[in-house]
C-alpha cells in the first residue's frame, strides 16, 4: 500500500480508504489510487480486511461425499451463492466417518469461517460448542446436529415415504421390500421407522426378510436383491430408501428377468431416460441448499438465537417403474 500511495501521489490513508471502499475521497484521487493498483498489480489482502471487520468471507462446507449427486448439488448451490456475495467456500468430506467429521470441521474452524453448514454424521457435535459460543454460525443439512445450538434443513422423509407406499399399494402391492441404508444416518433411521409405520397404517404385516439396512455396494445390493427376489414368496415391489441404493439395485435387476416395481427415495440424474423411466420421490438439494443458506444469514447477527428446524417438502414423481403391477 505504501508504494501505490507513492505511485499515486497521496497519502497512506487514502489509498486505504480507496481499497476499503469508503466515502470521503474525491473521484480524482480514487482515480489515481486505481490507476497506481492496476500499474502495480497490487491485491489487497482480504484475509487482513476481513479479520479487521470480524469476518473472514469463508463458509466451510462439510459433506458425505461429492459423488454423491444429492451432496453434490448441495455444495455446487452454496458455491455458486458464495461466489454471488463475495464469500469462499471450503468443502470437506466425511465419508460418513465420525472421528473423519470431527477433525474436518475442527480443521476447518482453526480458520475461522464465518460459518459452517455441514451434514453431521457423528452422535454428537459438541466439539463445535466453544466456537457456536464464540459466534460462529453452524447449519445443518439433511441431518440435525447434537450438542450445539444449531439451524436444521431437514427434507420431510416421513412424508416421502407416505407417498411411495401410498402409490405401491394403490398398485396392489403388499409384499414391499425396504432397501435402505446405515442406520446411524438419521436420514435412514427416519426412513425405515416412516416405512414401517407406512405399511401399519395399509394394515399390511412387514416381513424381517424383506427389510435389509446396509451400506449401497454393487456386491452386497446383488445379495440383497437375491434375497428379497429368490425366494418362494418374492417382494413385487422394492422402495429403495436412497439414491445410491438406487443406483445399484438398477444395476443389479439389469441380469434379472423379474419384473418388479421400483420406487426410490431421491431422484436419478437420467431418471427419465431408463425404460421404464424412474418413479421416485424427489428431494431438491437447490431448495434445501437455498434455505440452509437463508437460515444461516439469518443467524450470521444473532449467533446465540436459538436453533430452528426447516422441513423441505418432497415430490413423488411418476415415471412408470412404480406402476409395474403384482406378477400373478
Amino acid at each position: 500500500m505504501k508504494e501505490v500511495a507513492a505511485r499515486a501521489g497521496v497519502a497512506l490513508k487514502t489509498v486505504s480508504r480507496v481499497v476499503n471502499e469508503e466515502p470521503n475521497v474525491s473521484p480524482e484521487l480514487t482515480a489515481k489510487v486505481q490507476a497506481a493498483i492496476k500499474e502495480l498489480n497490487y491485491t489487497p489482502n482480504e484475509s487482513a480486511r476481513m479479520l479487521r471487520r470480524g469476518k473472514t468471507g469463508t463458509i466451510a462446507v462439510v459433506i458425505r461425499d461429492i459423488g454423491d449427486p444429492f451432496f453434490a448439488s448441495l455444495g455446487r448451490a452454496v458455491e455458486l451463492w458464495a461466489r454471488s456475495s463475495g464469500s469462499v467456500v471450503m468443502i470437506g468430506l466425511t465419508d460418513e466417518d465420525p472421528e473423519r467429521e470431527r477433525d474436518v470441521c475442527l480443521e476447518f474452524v482453526a480458520r475461522r469461517p464465518d460459518a459452517l453448514i455441514m451434514a453431521p454424521i457423528g452422535e454428537t457435535q459438541d466439539y463445535l460448542a466453544p466456537h457456536v459460543d464464540a459466534g460462529m454460525a453452524v447449519v445443518t443439512i439433511d441431518r440435525p446436529a447434537h450438542g450445539i445450538e444449531a439451524d436444521a434443513v431437514l427434507a420431510d422423509n416421513a412424508g416421502g415415504i407416505d407417498q411411495a407406499i401410498d402409490h405401491l399399494v394403490r398398485q396392489g402391492h403388499r409384499r414391499i421390500a425396504y432397501l435402505g441404508d446405515d442406520e446411524r444416518i438419521f436420514t435412514a433411521r427416519e426412513r425405515v421407522v416412516a416405512y414401517r409405520a407406512a405399511m401399519a397404517r395399509h394394515r399390511i404385516d412387514v416381513d424381517e426378510d424383506l427389510v435389509h439396512l446396509s451400506e449401497p455396494t454393487t456386491e452386497g445390493i446383488g445379495i440383497t436383491l437375491s434375497a428379497v427376489l429368490d425366494r418362494p414368496e418374492p417382494a413385487t415391489a422394492i422402495l429403495s430408501a436412497n439414491n445410491m441404493t438406487t443406483a445399484e439395485v438398477l444395476r443389479g435387476m439389469a441380469g434379472r428377468r423379474d419384473r418388479v416395481a421400483l420406487v426410490s427415495f431421491d431422484d436419478l440424474a437420467l431418471g427419465d431416460l431408463l425404460s421404464p423411466g424412474l418413479t421416485a420421490v424427489a428431494q431438491s438439494a437447490d431448495v434445501m441448499a437455498r434455505t440452509a443458506i437463508q437460515l444461516m444469514t439469518e443467524r450470521l447477527p444473532e449467533p446465540h438465537r436459538p436453533g430452528r428446524t426447516v422441513r423441505v417438502p418432497v415430490k413423488l414423481t411418476i415415471r412408470g417403474s412404480g406402476e409395474i403391477p403384482p406378477s400373478s
